[in-house]
């Protein structure tokens, strides 16, 4: 069946398709590109990324530190002071003769024990005198032997005589001539015996200016200098041109001490026996234990200062006298675990990164040394370019004027008071002061 449209229903579908032309035109979106906030956002990325370009690529100055060796005792010292070891047993020994010295037997460093003969001066006429008043002694004693015979025969002599006088065969004369004999016989045996002490301290005499001749260790010690040598004139007091007085200079190691002089405003803080740690400028990384041993009761006016003796409470063999020390007064006694050096730095190189402690550590190679014309190295600089990277650390007690650190070796390299903006990756090189 076939429908017919009207020619009203055939012109609908057309009026729907007309523009009207009192509506609102349709807005068009514009492009993303076109927005101000987006090249905003562009520009903004594009200069972050070109500061950090620009602040890892130019070398940003900074000051540059290290992690040091840190011990305990520093956060425990009352008082800290320099001074020197010193040995309270020290001796410049001579001869108290005046005479050439023939032979020296020792040498610098050698022990020698208390008594030890280290040198002679020439002595042939003091060994002849002694010799000679040896025999005097021996002849002394030989006359004493001869009146005592004489003794017995004036004695023998007497009995007869007093045997013969009861008798009636001599007379009484004769019995007195025997008498006196034998009171004077008598008498002379002490004056041979006063004659053999005559001779003897004679020998004494000769024996001391002998042996002052030999020069002796006066105590067990090392020998820290020879001021003689074998031909020189050696004389105790050596006023005279050419000639020297000490032969040698020892000390006893086991009598070291350190002495330094103490403020009076801070001896306060010093007490006997108070215990001590004592660190040597020739070995920095050995620290040992000691003790205040006295405090000399004399003020220096000119310095206003006291001394003040330190003894060791533990030797080593490397100290010797006159080697500069620093002394750290403790308020107590070291534990054991506190005599171990911890890594420690200044507390300016400690940031604050996401709410964690953490150091710029520069990972860059110190510059070698250059040498000079004549071979002569010059010194090497102490810092060169390198590029930072931010380490986390721990962070402990104070140590002084440092802080610990755990997370970082000692001797590493961190920057100190870091600019907010360093990053981890920059490259840093140190400032100049």
């Amino acid at each position: 069946m076939t429908t017919t449209e009207t020619p009203a229903q055939a012109a609908e579908p057309l009026s729907r398709l007309s523009i009207e032309r009192g509506a609102a035109p349709l807005r068009r979106r514009r492009p993303l590109w076109k927005r101000w906030w987006v090249w905003a956002l562009v520009i903004a990325v594009i200069a972050g990324t070109a500061a950090v370009i620009s602040q890892r690529g130019r070398p940003v100055g900074v000051e540059i530190g290290s992690v040091v060796a840190a011990y305990p005792s520093q956060s425990i010292a009352v008082l800290n002071a320099t001074g020197r070891v010193s040995a309270a047993r020290r001796a410049s020994v001579s001869s108290k003769a005046t005479g050439r010295l023939e032979w020296l037997g020792v040498e610098e460093a050698q022990h020698v024990k208390e008594g030890e003969i280290i040198a002679r001066v020439e002595n042939r006429d003091m060994a002849a005198s002694r010799e000679q008043a040896a025999a005097g002694v021996s002849a002394a004693k030989a006359n004493l032997v001869q009146g005592e015979a004489e003794l017995a025969d004036a004695d023998q002599n007497l009995k007869r005589s007093r045997e013969l006088l009861a008798q009636n065969f001599i007379a009484v004369s004769a019995v007195d001539t025997a008498e006196a004999r034998h009171n004077k016989a008598k008498a002379s045996i002490e004056t041979l015996k006063a004659q053999i002490q005559v001779a003897e301290a004679n020998l004494r005499a000769a024996t001391v200016a002998f042996e002052q001749t030999l020069i002796r260790a006066p105590f067990t010690g090392i020998v820290l200098t020879k001021s003689a040598n074998v031909g020189d004139i050696v004389t105790p007091f050596s006023a005279a041109a050419g000639t020297t007085g000490a032969v040698v200079t020892m000390a006893d190691m086991s009598t070291l001490e350190v002495e330094a002089d103490v403020s009076e405003s801070s001896i306060a803080k010093i007490t006997l026996n108070q215990p001590c740690e004592l660190q040597l400028d020739a070995f920095p990384d050995m620290r040992l234990a000691g003790s205040v041993s006295r405090i000399v009761p004399t003020v220096d006016r000119s310095k206003a200062t006291l001394l003040v003796k330190v003894r060791f409470d533990e030797t080593d063999s490397r100290v010797l006298p006159d080697m500069s020390a620093k002394i750290a007064f403790l308020s107590r006694k070291l534990e054991p675990a506190e005599r171990k050096p911890l890594p420690a730095v200044r507390p300016e190189a400690i940031v604050k990164r996401d709410g964690k402690d953490a150091v710029f550590v520069v990972d860059g190679a110190t510059k070698p040394a250059e040498k000079t014309d004549s071979g002569d190295a010059k010194a090497a600089t102490s810092s060169s370019t390198g590029k930072v990277e931010l380490t986390p650390v721990s962070v402990g007690a104070k140590l002084g004027d440092l802080v610990r650190v755990d997370g970082v070796a000692p001797g590493t390299r961190v920057v100190i008071s870091p600019p907010e903006k360093l990053l981890s990756g920059a490259t840093v090189t140190a400032a100049k002061k």
